[in-house]
């Protein structure tokens, strides 16, 4: 039996195991255990476990993991979790644990928690004060799991019903544990409490057997001796006589007594002519009192209290189940491009690029595009621009020459896929060999003409004729002369020279970066997915009945259609994050979060000792407030005659000093008709001048006795300023690195949140990038870089779950709102806004439609409860790029309308350089004026310009760059900067404030 493969690891769950390699496997899963369960929290454990009551294990290991899961000690091993997320290795050191406080009718003021002090291991110098919310402990050392392990190997217990649980003895002694059992917890006791309580609960209900009759038989007494007997007197109110024990026991010997005549005698005392049942007989009613006849009678008396309504759903419900709003508004009317696809809606649809043939399928893809390119316009070595400027490059006529911001963009991003080596830094389908293609497609022919393909299980006479009929046509249309004639000729387009060699070589001028779009959409096109598309443009960028040169490549792209061009923008795009240089630069935005988290925490941790700082000065400045507060005396401003000439207290204290009374001399001459009171007057002019004089001396006194005092008063009020401008400082700081970690996010770009219908609400310049574009853009001026929050139709799993419900469902949610599905979304999105997909677009431009969004959004969901939070945070923002967008686009207009005012009355520009149509095409299409500065910084020439020094580069003088056009060369002054040397400095300047 021991060496049969029956046994199972009670541990790992292992089974087909022989006994001893089962209990090999536990021992060694216990030792496991044992030494990976934290050192400081077993002594809690155990002690809390000892002498537990609870009997089954399961329901015990639940007991002590709920109570210790957010229970710390000192010595343990913890995670501390910040308020952003980022968590900290440390050590518990310290723990203060605060009880919980109750008011008198027992309600629960605060809650029990604790406080730690946690070293942290990274940063050996300094300690975090955290509460039990924010201190986690690994899975991998405390689970329930762990924990059941640890008490099967630690407990035991006796086999006798309510046994309480006992350490084994060599723990107990190495924890220091006692393992006497307590009294009440011993096996004698607890069988004799046991008994008594069972003895304690039949006398209970014994005695409510004979006092019920004991009862009915006292009113009958009462009854026949009212018949009997005059009527006794009452007591008086108030008065209740009580039974001494001696009359108690009396009254129960009574009661056994007759109730034993009545046994006797056949019936009831209580219940005269009901005959007594037989012994054997149960007692009518024992089992069931409640159904005793008098005891229903007391209970239909009683109201039937109605059942208590449900209780209220927890949280936030779904937001199509949250009843609609009487006479709500509808949604803020969208703007849209171009008109969405449901035409029965947009009649009353304004769009802006309708004429520019652009589609709304391209809408997503433009947007994602312009936002990759912005983003990690740094590595791309590319300006950042806004999206009029984008569309406008896109949409460009083909008739209005070379454009900066589309050679670029197209440049810059074929340059990060191939380096200067010619290795190229992504992953695309490899081209096969032509003499490879060529056996490949006659065994595929070979094949396909003698293979035909298996006929289903069940099949018919007709479905085989069928079957055989679309072969037949399908091998028909294969060998058609217009299926084996080429589409394009991208092969020879490329046969001189690879478009690998001309990315290597940086050949992107006079046609050459079109030409190697030609060959990365053509290797591009053996992807199933991408087939379709590429060939389309493949076929229009090399055509057949063209010469297969670069010339023609570049020719061909200027009269592409826009939709196109951005779904070949598009396409190489997405391929530039799986570069190693993209991938690093990622990681380093990772790298410089995680530093500017740490300095956040360092200012938000500097700035706590100074308001408590702050608060103690404030208190010192109010107590000594009172003793430094101006005089407001209305004495002392009798004291200091307003009319009083300054200079007179001068000529007195003169007068004085010399003894003589010149006054005569500089009296007017009216004083010698007044001789006789003019003694008088002097004397009291005195008087008065001593009296000031004195009070003057007084408060002198005053003044220098409370110096002190002010001085101190000073000083504090100085320190108070200090304060508040460190403060100030700490605060400044938080809010750089805030936004520095908001244009460091570049991973990824969230959503701001989803509506009740599922449509999904962007706001691109929320991480990633700043607010207006890099500052040392060329086109900083603008203020700006997209305007508007973007609003995307549901997906289509989300449509088809959610808002299109099925039959059964529709009639109940009408039935429980009053309204359908379908019409709620009209009613409240409006019959001209509604999206469809998520392949539809629409936007807000102006703070006041933003504005009625945030009041139309319903915080009675969960998803518009968040998306209003979000809209409401950034709202202030969010309203001035809408502001500068439109005054950009308002002064944009302006300039067009005069440049063709201009044109029309021949008058040549202010600048005098240029002709009046080459600046015309300038205001129409303000794209023309990017330049990108990055590039040239960087490298010291444009990315179209070729690196080699040929012919076509001449030379230049320091300070100045040469673009290269095809047509005309024009210089462009560059501010010469230093190389950038650390990782911080240059995302510096993407906010312009580090």
């Amino acid at each position: 039996m021991p060496k049969q493969h029956e046994f199972t690891c009670s541990i790992t769950g292992q089974s087909g195991m022989n006994f001893f390699d089962a209990l090999a496997s536990e021992r060694n899963e216990s030792r496991t255990v044992d030494d990976r369960f934290p050192e400081p929290l077993k002594e809690p454990v155990l002690r809390k476990i000892q002498f537990s009551t609870i009997s089954r294990m399961e329901d015990l290991v639940n007991h002590i993991f709920e109570e210790f899961r957010q229970d710390f000690f000192p010595g343990e091993q913890v995670t501390v979790v910040m308020d952003d997320g980022e968590r900290f290795d440390g050590v518990v050191r310290e723990k203060a644990s605060f009880s919980e406080q109750r008011r008198p009718d027992g309600e629960v003021v605060r809650q029990a928690f604790s406080r730690y002090f946690v070293e942290l291991s990274d940063r050996p110098m300094e300690e975090a004060l955290m509460d039990n919310e924010h201190v986690v402990r690994s899975r991998k050392v405390f689970s329930k799991h762990m924990l059941r392990i640890l008490l099967k190997n630690s407990l035991t217990r006796e086999p006798w019903a309510g046994a309480p649980w006992v350490l084994k003895e060599k723990i107990a002694i190495k924890y220091k544990i006692p393992t006497e059992i307590p009294p009440h917890l011993q096996q004698e006791n607890r069988q004799a409490e046991r008994k008594a309580n069972l003895a304690m609960r039949r006398e209970e209900q014994e005695g409510t057997f004979f006092q019920f009759y004991a009862n009915q038989q006292q009113q009958q007494q009462q009854q026949q001796q009212q018949q009997q007997r005059l009527p006794e007197l009452k007591p008086a109110k108030g008065h209740r006589g009580k039974l001494s024990h001696n009359e108690m026991q009396r009254q129960k010997q009574m009661q056994l007594q007759q109730y034993q005549d009545a046994i006797a005698t056949g019936q009831y005392p209580g219940f005269p002519g009901v005959p007594l049942p037989y012994q054997h007989q149960p007692v009518p009613y024992a089992d069931n009192f409640h159904q005793l006849p008098i005891v229903q009678q007391i209970a239909s008396r009683q109201p039937q209290m109605p059942p208590p309504p449900p209780p209220p759903p927890k949280g936030p419900l779904d937001d199509l189940d949250v009843a609609p709003k009487r006479n709500s508004t509808s949604r803020p009317q969208l703007k849209f491009w171009v008109k969405p696809k449901n035409t029965q809606r947009d009649s009353d649809i304004k769009t802006i690029f309708e004429d520019s043939g652009l589609a709304m399928r391209s809408i997503g893809p433009l947007l994602e595009t312009w936002n990759t390119l912005n983003v990690l316009c740094e590595p791309f070595l590319l300006d950042s621009f806004n999206l009029d400027d984008f569309v406008d490059a896109m949409s460009l006529p083909s008739d209005v020459g070379e454009c900066e911001l589309l050679d670029e963009l197209h440049c810059a991003v074929l340059s990060l896929l191939v380096d200067e080596s010619g290795q190229v830094k992504v992953s695309l389908p490899e081209i096969q060999e032509d003499s490879d293609e060529d056996e490949d497609t006659e065994a595929d022919d070979s094949a396909e003409s003698t293979t035909l393909p298996d006929a289903p299980a069940r099949s018919t006479r007709s479905s085989l004729a069928k079957q055989e009929a679309a072969a037949l046509a399908e091998e028909k249309a294969r060998d058609s002369p217009a299926s084996k004639s080429p589409k394009h000729r991208a092969t020879e387009m490329l046969a001189e020279q690879g478009w690998v060699e001309r990315a290597a070589a940086r050949e992107f001028d006079e046609g050459g970066w079109q030409t190697i779009l030609v060959g990365i959409i053509h290797q591009l096109s053996l992807q199933p997915s991408l087939k379709e598309d590429c060939d389309v443009i493949l076929a229009h960028l090399a055509p057949v009945d063209e010469q297969p040169t670069t010339e023609t490549a570049q020719k061909q792209y200027a009269t592409l259609d826009v939709n196109l061009k951005v779904a070949i923008l598009q396409m190489i795009t997405i391929l530039a994050p799986s570069t190693q240089a993209v991938r690093d630069y990622l990681e380093e935005c990772s790298e410089e979060m995680t530093q500017m988290r740490k300095d956040k925490i360092e200012q938000q941790r500097k700035k706590k000792p100074l308001i408590e700082e702050l608060t103690s000065l404030d208190q010192k400045r109010k107590i000594l407030l009172p003793s430094n507060m101006p005089d407001s005396d209305p004495e002392d401003a009798k004291t200091e005659p307003a009319d009083v000439d300054p200079h007179a207290f001068g000529a007195i204290d003169q007068e004085d000093q010399n003894g003589v009374d010149d006054s005569s001399d500089e009296e007017p001459p009216t004083r010698s008709l007044r001789r006789n009171s003019g003694r008088a007057l002097d004397r009291k002019r005195k008087r008065e001048e001593d009296l000031a004089r004195k009070e003057k001396e007084k408060k002198d006194k005053e003044s220098a006795k409370t110096s002190k005092q002010s001085a101190e008063f000073k000083k504090v009020l100085r320190d108070i300023e200090k304060k508040k401008t460190e403060i100030k400082e700490c605060e400044d700081a938080i809010a750089d690195l805030d936004n520095d970690l908001r244009e460091a996010n570049c991973q990824r770009t969230k959503p701001l949140g989803r509506d009740r219908f599922w449509n999904r609400y962007w706001w691109f310049e929320r991480n990633g990038m700043p607010f207006a574009g890099m500052p040392d853009s060329s086109t900083s001026a603008c203020g700006y870089a997209n305007g508007r929050i973007w609003v995307q139709g549901p997906a289509p799993e989300e449509r088809e779950g959610f808002l299109e419900l099925p039959k059964g469902e529709v009639a109940a949610y009408e039935a429980a709102h009053g309204v359908s599905l379908a019409e709620r979304e009209e009613r409240d999105c409006g019959a001209a806004s509604c999206l469809w997909d998520a392949g539809e677009w629409g936007y807000y431009d102006d703070p006041e439609a933003l504005d009625a969004l945030i009041g139309w959004l319903d915080d009675r969901g969960k998803r518009e409860r968040e998306l209003r939070k979000e809209l409401q945070s950034w709202r202030d923002q969010i309203a001035t790029q809408m502001g500068a967008m439109k005054a950009h686009l308002e002064e944009r207009e302006k300039r067009r309308l005069e440049a063709e005012e201009e044109a029309e009355t021949g008058v040549v520009t202010r600048h005098g350089r240029r002709d009046v149509e080459k600046d015309l095409d300038l205001k129409r299409h303000p794209c023309l004026e990017w330049h990108n500065g990055s590039a040239i910084r960087e490298l010291g020439r444009r990315h179209v310009v070729p690196a080699n020094g040929g012919k076509k580069k001449k030379s230049k003088k320091k300070g100045v760059a040469e673009v290269v056009g095809s047509k005309k060369k024009k210089a462009l002054e560059v501010e010469q900067e230093p190389a950038k040397t650390k990782k911080l400095e240059t995302r510096s300047t993407r906010s312009g404030k580090r």
